[in-house]
């Protein structure tokens, strides 16, 4: 094709032009513009539909979904209890840096619940001033009461916690989203699902690298630097100078050592100095000896926190924990600022790939996963064809009752099925909704409403040629009377359609999507252009029989 003509505008009024000369041609003057009008209509839907499949290298306009292309579908849940933990953590730094600035003195401030924290050991005389403090900085979504003794109890209210799990859900979407960008993968799917809205819906169709994506989307990436206490061979040992339990305030990770298999604990402090939440950029490097490393850099805010405690803490021990491991744990040497790195045991391929992950962002909660299908690309061709073979049958087997039942007629009803079909292709082609293989059901029940539109016409057309009518006005009455029905079928199938868009699941929702778009397409091309046919066929002439 010319490249002037790829352009579809440009091509489509071009097509428009040369209809309308054959139609001042060849066509009587009444009709004319009834016949440009619809005619340019179904141009433009064949031209959105152009090339409907991918060829040469170019994607097609029919976009199609997971179980016709092949790829990945996933659904996972968000453990929001993550994320609340995150936000009352947060609420703990805050209340002690606060109480830090005012002077007061404090003992222990901690996490006790995923909603809450407490405050203990405030000094008698400043126990006013820490809670005129607490009810300043956590007015509103917290809620702060007195626990006795100079001890507070800072709990978030219900529509807080509420907005904190729709949050993480939210986030979590737009970083998966992210994640798949980067993968390169087009047309995913990403999307809450389930009726407590904490699940998340994955589909990533056409994805050739199906290990590559699985383990980018389930990589929590979850990243915090964290003081060390203490480091042992063994937990047992590691334990022995607190007791032989972890404190409130610390956790217990491993890392690998410096011999293979031999893993190193670690007792790290609960406090997160620095999270994922607050990396500005990440990308590969490389160290001193050659190695792979990842080189990220903090916003400004993070930035501040990170040289204060650093300058605080210089000759300990700062542990780079990523996903519930010890990557590494340099010593401080001095404060350090904006720029930083993460050495450990891994390939180059590996440190691009976590590289990607963290500059995506790292998922608010960690995602469990409660389904994982893998449809490779031969079944989904499997199911096109398939789905091809059928419509065909469909088609066929139509064409034929139509044209031995009603003879001539017939014809009229087959160029209106076909100019239904076009119309839903060019719908979900202009709309880039997804062809999936209940979609494809939902075309063939498409036929099958048209046909039964086309039998009411039929039909009543019949009755009015027995009832003594002229050709004309027989197929004039049979289109006007048996409107109002057309429409309140039409009308009854789209309220039961709209009903399975909105309760039903994505396969549910494919076939809804296009039954509703059929059922439109159908009033037009079952009704107006099987009408104009008529019209056109029959002219101005005296016609004795009509071959119905």
């Amino acid at each position: 094709m010319p490249p002037a003509l790829q352009n579809p505008v440009t091509l489509w009024l071009l097509l428009t032009a040369a209809l309308a000369g054959l139609v001042f041609a060849f066509m009587r003057p009444e009709l004319r513009w009834k016949a440009i009008g619809y005619g340019a209509f179904l141009l433009a839907c064949a031209v959105a539909i152009w090339p409907p499949y991918e060829r040469d290298g170019v994607p097609g306009r029919i976009k199609l979904g997971l179980d016709l292309r092949g790829g990945i579908h996933l659904v996972l849940q968000v453990v929001v209890e993550d994320a609340l933990n995150a936000t009352v953590d947060d609420a703990v730094t805050t209340a002690r840096d606060q109480a830090g600035r005012k002077g007061i003195q404090v003992g222990a401030v901690q996490r006790v619940s995923p909603r809450s924290f407490s405050v203990q050991g405030t000094e008698p005389a400043r126990v006013k001033d820490m809670r005129d403090l607490l009810r300043d900085f956590f007015r509103g979504s917290w809620e702060v009461r007195d626990a006795g003794e100079g001890g507070f109890t800072v709990e978030m209210t219900d529509l807080y916690e509420r907005q904190v799990k729709e949050q993480t859900v939210q986030e979590a979407i737009r970083t998966l989203e992210r994640r798949v960008n980067a993968l390169g993968v087009a047309e995913p799917v990403i999307a809450a699902q389930g009726s407590r809205g904490d699940q998340i819906l994955v589909q990533l169709p056409g994805v050739t690298d199906v290990e590559q994506a699985k383990r980018v989307i389930k990589t929590t990436a979850q990243l915090s630097l964290r003081l060390v206490e203490n480091t042992a061979a063994t937990e047992d040992s590691l334990l022995q100078g607190v007791g032989g339990k972890v404190p409130d305030n610390m956790e217990v990770f491993s890392g690998p050592g410096d011999t293979a298999g031999e893993p190193v604990y670690y007792l790290l402090r609960r406090e997160a100095l620095i999270t994922g939440r607050d990396l500005k950029s990440a990308r590969v490097g490389v160290d001193e000896n050659n190695q792979p490393q990842i080189n990220f850099a903090l916003n400004a805010t993070a930035t501040d926190k990170f040289a204060r405690e650093t300058g605080r803490n210089i000759g300990r021990q700062l542990a780079i924990l990523l996903d519930g491991t010890v990557y590494s744990a340099p010593v401080i040497q001095s404060k350090l600022g904006s720029d930083n790195r993460i050495t450990g045991r891994f390939t180059t391929a590996e440190a691009d790939e976590l590289s990607k992950i963290l500059k995506a962002g790292a998922l608010p909660a960690t995602l469990r996963y409660l389904q994982e299908l893998t449809v490779g690309a031969s079944l989904g061709r499997d199911s096109i064809r398939d789905g091809v073979r059928a419509s065909i049958a469909a088609m066929a087997f139509i064409t034929i009752f139509m044209l031995v039942y009603y003879r001539l007629s017939g014809l009229n009803a087959v160029v209106a099925l076909a100019a239904n079909l076009l119309i839903v292709l060019a719908a979900l082609a202009y709309t880039n909704a997804t062809l999936t293989l209940p979609g494809i059901a939902g075309i063939i029940l498409t036929v099958g409403v048209g046909v039964d539109t086309n039998v009411l016409v039929f039909e009543r057309i019949r009755e009015e040629l027995r009832n003594g009518k002229t050709v004309r006005a027989a197929v004039q009455n049979g289109f006007e009377r048996v409107w109002i029905t057309i429409l309140d079928t039409h009308a009854t199938a789209l309220i039961a359609a709209a009903f399975l868009f909105q309760f039903g699941t994505g396969p549910i929702k494919g076939f809804a999507v296009t039954l509703v778009i059929g059922l439109v397409a159908n009033v037009f091309a079952s009704y107006f252009v099987s009408k104009f046919i008529f019209e056109w066929v029959l002219g101005k002439r005296h016609v004795e029989s009509l071959s119905i």
